[in-house]
C-alpha cells in the first residue's frame, strides 16, 4: 500500500515561479497600477495565448464573472446558468440583481444542454453563462446560434478551460466575454487570479473601459492624483505576486495540459466503467470524471488507499440559498454518481497505474 497521498489537485512549479516572486519583492511594487510589470505583461501574454481581441486581469474567477455580468445590462432580468458548477456561476448573477435560471446538462459531457436553454429562454433573458465542465468545451456553436436569435450575449465560464480549444481556436476567443479562474487547483495556477477576455467587435473598447473602471472601485478620469468616480466599482485588481506566478505558469501551460491529457487518455482507455468523461484532444482536463453507483463507498475505499478524489459538484439549486424545488433530472443523477479523479502534471506513470488498477478492482 502506498504511504503517500495522491492529491486530487497539485500545482507543478519550478525555479521560475520562485525567481519571479523574488523580483516582485525586490521591486517594492506589489499591488497594481501603471508600474505593474507582471500584471501588464500577463495581460498581454494571456490575450495573445487565447487569441482574444482584448481583456483584463482580475483577482479571482468570481470577480471576473461578477464584473462580466455587471457590464451587460442595466435592466434587470434573467440569466441562464447550469446548476452543475461552482456556486460563483450563480452568485455572480445574484450580485448584479438578476434572477438565476438553472439549466440541465448533457449527461455525456456534464456541460449545459442547449435544448434546455431553448426551453427556458424568454424576453426577460439577459445572458447565457455556459460552463466548460472539467475543461471539456460545451456546444458553443449551438449556444451561440440561440444567443444570436434572441439578441443576448454569452458570458463563458471558462474556470476549468485554460488551454481548451473549440473548433481549433482556444477558449477565450469566441464569445463577447469569457471568464477564467487561476486558483491554485486550476490548470494555470496562481494564489488567486482571474481574467476576462473580450471579443465584442462593436463594443470592445467600451467593454474594456467599463471593466477596467469597475475592477478598481469605479475610479475613472484619473489625471495625476486627481480622479472621479461616476459608477459603482469593486476592489478586484490582480496583484503582482499572482501575476508573477501566472507568467511562469502560462509559459508552460501547453506542456502542463499535455500531461493532463495523457493521464486522462489512460483513464479513458483503461477504467472499466460504463459512463466516463469522453477523451478529446481539445480538452484541457482540469479533472477527469467517472460515474458510478455506490459512489461514497468507492471514494472511501480509494481514500484508504491514499487516492484523493472529489465530487464536483453538488448542484447549486440544491443549496439552501437557492430553490431546492427545481427539478433537473440529469444534473441530479450525474452529481449523485460523479467521482472526479486527479489529472495534474505531478502524477507519475505508476500513480496513474495505481489509481486505475484500484478503481477497477473496487468496482469489479
Amino acid at each position: 500500500m502506498k504511504k503517500r497521498t495522491i492529491k486530487l489537485f497539485d500545482p507543478k512549479i519550478d525555479s521560475t515561479e520562485k525567481r519571479n516572486i523574488e523580483l516582485v519583492f525586490e521591486s517594492h511594487n506589489w499591488a497594481s497600477g501603471s508600474g505593474s510589470h507582471f500584471v501588464n505583461s500577463f495581460e498581454k501574454k494571456f490575450i495573445k495565448y487565447t487569441g482574444a481581441q482584448s481583456g483584463i486581469a482580475v483577482n479571482s474567477g468570481t470577480a471576473a464573472l461578477h464584473l462580466a455580468v455587471s457590464s451587460i445590462s442595466k435592466e434587470k432580468g434573467e440569466i441562464i446558468v447550469p446548476s452543475l458548477s461552482f456556486v460563483s456561476t450563480a452568485h455572480c448573477v445574484k450580485y448584479s440583481g438578476h434572477k438565476v435560471i438553472f439549466c440541465d446538462i448533457e449527461p455525456s459531457t456534464g456541460c449545459i444542454d442547449p435544448t434546455d436553454i431553448e426551453k427556458k429562454i424568454n424576453k426577460k433573458t439577459k445572458a447565457i453563462i455556459p460552463v466548460h465542465f472539467g475543461g471539456l468545451s460545451c456546444k458553443l456553436k449551438e449556444i451561440s446560434n440561440i444567443a444570436k436569435i434572441n439578441n443576448i450575449p454569452i458570458i463563458e465560464d471558462a474556470s476549468h478551460a485554460a488551454g481548451t480549444k473549440y473548433n481549433e481556436q482556444k477558449i477565450g476567443s469566441h464569445s463577447d466575454l469569457v471568464c477564467f479562474s487561476f486558483h491554485p487547483v486550476k490548470n494555470l495556477a496562481m494564489p488567486s487570479g482571474g481574467f476576462i477576455t473580450i471579443n465584442s467587435n462593436n463594443n470592445n473598447d467600451n467593454f474594456k473601459n467599463d471593466l477596467q473602471t469597475k475592477k478598481w472601485c469605479g475610479i475613472s478620469d484619473r489625471v495625476g492624483n486627481d480622479y472621479d468616480v461616476k459608477d459603482l466599482g469593486w476592489n478586484y485588481y490582480m496583484n503582482e505576486f499572482s501575476a508573477a506566478i501566472g507568467l511562469s505558469q502560462l509559459s508552460k501551460l501547453n506542456k502542463l495540459n499535455k500531461s493532463r491529457k495523457d493521464n486522462s487518455k489512460e483513464y479513458f482507455k483503461r477504467i472499466n466503467v460504463d459512463f466516463k468523461m469522453p477523451f478529446e484532444n481539445s480538452c484541457s482536463y482540469h479533472f477527469y470524471w467517472i460515474l458510478v453507483k455506490n459512489r461514497d463507498e468507492i471514494r472511501e475505499k480509494l481514500g484508504k488507499l491514499g487516492i484523493e478524489t472529489g465530487t464536483h459538484y453538488k448542484p447549486i439549486h440544491k443549496m439552501s440559498y437557492y430553490d431546492k424545488k427545481i427539478n433537473l433530472n440529469e444534473t441530479e443523477k450525474f452529481s449523485n454518481q460523479i467521482i472526479t479523479l486527479p489529472t495534474h502534471p505531478n502524477l507519475s506513470n505508476s500513480d496513474i497505474d495505481y489509481i486505475i488498477e484500484n478503481i477497477n478492482k473496487i468496482i469489479n
